[in-house]
C-alpha cells in the first residue's frame, strides 16, 4: 500500500467524519441542554438535505445560501417542534423523550415519502467546487475538501460558543442550575429553545452538505444516526469536544479499516462503543454523572 494511497484514504475518512462530526455536535448540544437523546436528529439531517433541493428546484437557490438558508429553516422548525411537544416531557424519564423523538422521526420520514417519494433526488455538485485539488501527493475532490473544511471551521465556532462566550455560560448554567438561573432574571425557556434550535441547525446544515454527495431520500437519516449516536456514547453524552474529536478519528479508523479489513468496516464504530463503555462507561471525555 503506498503512502499517496494511505493518505488519499485518511482525507477520504476525515470527510466521512465531518459528517459524524457535526451530528455528534448537535445531538451533544441537544443532550447537554435538555437532557433528551434526540432521536429525530436523523430528521433534522434529512430536511436539511430536502430543503436544499427544493430551494433549487422550485427557488433557483444556489448551494452557497442553502448553507446558510436551509439550517434557519430547519432550526425553525426544530424550535416550534421543542416548543409545542418536546417542553411537555422535561422533568421526566429521559425514556420518554427518546421514545416522542423515535415516534416524530417515523411521523417526519413518511410524511417525506408522501411529499417526495421514497426513491432519491440527485442534487449536483455546484460548478465552483466540482472537479479536483492538487494537494501534492494526489488530487482530491474539491467539494470533499469544502466538506472537511467547513466543518471543523463550524465545530470549533460552536465549541468556542458553548465553552467560552457569556451565552454559552447562560446555557450551561441553565442545564446545570436553573432554578438560581431563573431568580437571577435568565429566561431559562428561551435559551433551551434556541439552544435546541442550534443543534437542529448543525444537523440540517450536515445534510446540506452531504446533498451533492448522495441521493436526497427520506430514509439517509436512518444511515447515520445510529454511528452517530453510538460515537456520541464514545466520546462521552453531552461533550462537545468528545462529539467532535471522536467524529473525525472514527470516521477515519471506519475508512481505514474498510481497507485493511472490508468485513469489519460496519461493525468496527461499535466494536469500539463496546470496549469503551466497558471501561470507561461515562465515555472517553465525558464526566462520570453524564453515564
Amino acid at each position: 500500500m503506498s503512502a499517496d494511497y494511505l493518505a488519499s484514504q485518511l482525507f477520504n475518512g476525515l470527510a466521512s467524519g465531518a459528517f459524524y462530526a457535526l451530528l455528534a455536535l448537535g445531538l451533544s448540544v441537544i443532550f447537554g441542554t435538555l437532557r433528551i437523546i434526540n432521536f429525530a436528529h436523523g430528521a433534522m439531517y434529512m430536511l436539511g438535505a430536502f430543503a436544499t433541493y427544493y430551494g433549487a428546484q422550485y427557488l433557483h437557490l444556489n448551494f452557497f445560501l442553502a448553507l446558510i438558508l436551509a439550517p434557519l429553516v430547519v432550526a425553525v422548525l426544530g424550535m416550534l417542534f421543542e416548543v409545542l411537544l418536546l417542553r411537555r416531557l422535561q422533568g421526566l424519564d429521559p425514556v420518554y423523550g427518546l421514545l416522542f423523538t423515535f415516534a416524530a422521526t417515523l411521523v417526519v420520514v413518511n410524511l417525506m415519502r408522501l411529499l417526495a417519494g421514497a426513491m432519491g433526488s440527485p442534487y449536483n455538485i455546484p460548478d465552483a467546487l466540482s472537479g479536483a485539488t492538487n494537494l501534492g501527493f494526489t488530487l482530491y475532490p474539491t467539494y470533499k475538501l469544502f466538506v472537511i473544511v467547513v466543518s471543523i471551521i463550524v465545530c470549533v465556532l460552536v465549541w468556542w460558543f458553548v465553552e467560552r462566550s457569556l451565552l454559552g455560560a447562560r446555557i450551561r448554567a441553565s442545564t446545570e442550575n436553573p432554578v438560581l438561573v431563573r431568580a437571577l432574571g435568565i429566561d431559562t425557556p428561551r435559551i433551551i429553545t434556541l439552544t435546541f434550535g442550534l443543534g437542529v441547525a448543525i444537523a440540517a446544515l450536515a445534510g446540506v452538505l452531504a446533498a451533492p454527495t448522495t441521493n436526497v431520500y427520506p430514509s439517509m437519516g436512518d444511515d447515520i444516526i445510529i454511528y452517530t449516536f453510538a460515537i456520541v456514547v464514545i466520546g462521552g453524552l453531552g461533550s462537545i469536544t468528545g462529539s467532535i474529536v471522536m467524529g473525525f478519528a472514527l470516521g477515519v479508523l471506519q475508512t481505514l479499516g474498510a481497507i485493511w479489513y472490508p468485513p469489519i468496516a460496519t461493525t468496527l464504530i461499535f466494536i469500539v462503543m463496546v470496549i469503551v463503555i466497558a471501561l470507561r462507561p461515562s465515555g472517553l471525555f465525558g464526566r462520570p454523572e453524564s453515564s
